[in-house]
């Protein structure tokens, strides 16, 4: 065998499940993520994704873990790897080593035992196996007289703490040296919060998603004013605005850009009244049909609070527009509409109080595909309602309720939640570009702003479309620099 070889575990078949083994040598591999199988994505003998616990793989070459950032879909099969046997480090960025033991106590949680005192060794567990890495900071995980490998990792602009992963192989009895880079996730341009990522100065064989490798997305000033639109709109109904979305990511970056149109309104209205900006406004800002000072935004989800704390603990990460933003006094992810609800019985009060009240309100809740979590309560007893309206900013995997919703949605269809058949009477919206995920554009660039392109590119973490498309706009953009290149989209039957 010709090292170093792939094997893709996960991410082959869809958007999740990521888990790329980098095989070094005989002795030798590293685990890129190692993501929890969402909806209906299967294996390639049809079971079903989210049944897809099992660690399938040996272990006994694996001296590390590198997770690229810590959705679930990246990270959510730890507990299993740990149980499986595996020893190693987790290496990850050093925010990342922040959230990454919040991340893995729900997931425990939710998936092996809710002991507290079985959570608590887990945890600590978790936390002695971290390692965090700055970024661009090379780390050496092997050094001997055959082998030398270093992993360095870089801002991937997804989420906080987001990276991807460059790693340096240099084989010393023949002087080969092979630079293979795992995109991770990689966020959208301009992304709220977060600085875009930069692509690495070279790579012979780059595996990259391609979630949106068949899309571009909107700029962000018109996502941000379909945003404010649809707000409109929706809360005219005199209804609840209800946007799913996971945790930690597109949560605080809802917060943020809420917190911004809140801030342009109030600022307008008060100018439109000629009141000092200090002064409180009382009533409805720039015209508006929604009366901006008195909105509610309800943040019900215990643990996006927990991670909206550590995005403002973790600060000296965010981009520059952000930072700019609290020098100015503002506080981006912390301000007074924002009302959090934390326990059950306050939540289940909440939905009580939005299904039986014509008082227009937002609430983001997890999770972020319907597929279970606070939002799937909300859907129960206010989806039927022509009132109220159903919000999606994220990517809906094949099989999942929030897909079901945005399918059949507008021609009036049902979706089935826990068993239970329920009718869509709720006004259904999309905005696509506020995926974290970079769009096809941003892709491409990833790959032809190098100054050394690869000559391998494997395509993972999309769709069938998605990822052809992308692998042909790839090509293309080859044969026009007159550059060759091997173009790889791993299937469920081989590696």
């Amino acid at each position: 065998m010709d090292y170093p070889v792939i094997r893709h575990h996960g991410a082959k078949d869809g958007v999740t499940g990521s888990c790329h083994q980098l095989l070094m040598d005989e002795q030798h591999s590293v685990l890129i993520d190692c993501g929890l199988f969402q909806g209906a994505e299967t294996s390639a003998d049809g079971k079903a994704g989210a049944d897809r616990l099992a660690i399938e793989f040996p272990l006994e070459t694996i001296k590390a873990l590198v997770a690229t950032h810590v959705h679930i879909d990246h990270v959510g099969r730890i507990p299993y790897l740990l149980a499986a046997g595996f020893k190693g480090p987790i290496l990850c960025s050093e925010p990342s080593a922040r959230l990454l033991p919040i991340v893995l106590e729900d997931a425990f949680k939710l998936g092996v035992s809710r002991d507290q005192r079985q959570v608590e060794r887990y945890v600590r567990l978790v936390e002695q196996r971290i390692i965090a890495l700055p970024y661009q900071t090379w780390f050496t995980l092997q050094d001997s007289q055959s082998l030398s490998c270093r992993i360095r990792l870089q801002r991937a602009g997804h989420i906080l703490g987001s990276a991807y992963v460059e790693i340096d192989l240099h084989y010393r009895q023949s002087g080969a040296k092979r630079r293979i880079v795992f995109s991770g996730d990689l966020g959208a341009p301009h992304a709220p919060l977060l600085p875009a990522p930069r692509p690495p100065y070279r790579a012979d064989i780059l595996v990259i998603e391609s979630t949106y490798g068949d899309r571009l997305h909107e700029d962000r000033r018109s996502r941000r004013q379909r945003l404010e639109d649809v707000i409109e709109q929706a809360l005219a109904d005199q209804g609840t605005l209800l946007i799913p979305a996971f945790s930690i990511g597109r949560t605080q970056e809802l917060i943020y850009e809420l917190e911004d149109i809140i801030h342009r309104k109030l600022k307008l209205g008060r100018a439109g009244q000629g009141v000092a900006v200090d002064e409180p406004a009382s009533a409805k800002a720039g015209g508006s049909s929604v009366d901006w000072p008195q909105l509610p935004i309800i943040l019900d989800s215990p643990l996006a609070s927990r991670f909206t704390q550590a995005y403002r603990d973790l600060q000296p990460f965010w981009g520059q527009e952000a930072l700019q933003r609290v020098k100015q006094g503002r506080n981006p992810l912390g301000f007074a509409q924002l009302i959090t609800v934390d326990s059950h019985r306050e939540h289940e009060a909440m939905v009580r109080h939005l299904a039986q009240t014509v008082r227009p309100a937002i609430v983001i809740a997890a999770n972020g595909m319907c597929g279970g979590g606070r939002i799937a309560n909300y859907l129960k007893a206010m989806l039927h309602d022509p009132r109220h309206n159903l919000l999606f900013v994220g990517y809906q995997a094949r099989g999942t309720p929030g897909r079901a919703i945005q399918t059949h949605g507008a021609r009036g269809g049902y979706v089935d939640l826990d068993g239970k058949r329920y009718e869509i009477g709720a006004k259904i919206h999309t905005i696509g570009g506020y995926s974290a995920h970079a769009d096809q554009k941003g892709l491409l660039g990833f790959v032809t702003r190098m100054r050394d392109w690869p000559s391998q590119v494997r395509i993972v973490h999309g769709e069938a479309r998605a990822k052809s498309e992308l692998a042909e706009r790839i090509q293309a953009r080859y044969r026009q620099a007159k550059r060759s290149v091997e173009v790889v989209i791993p299937s469920g039957a081989d590696q």
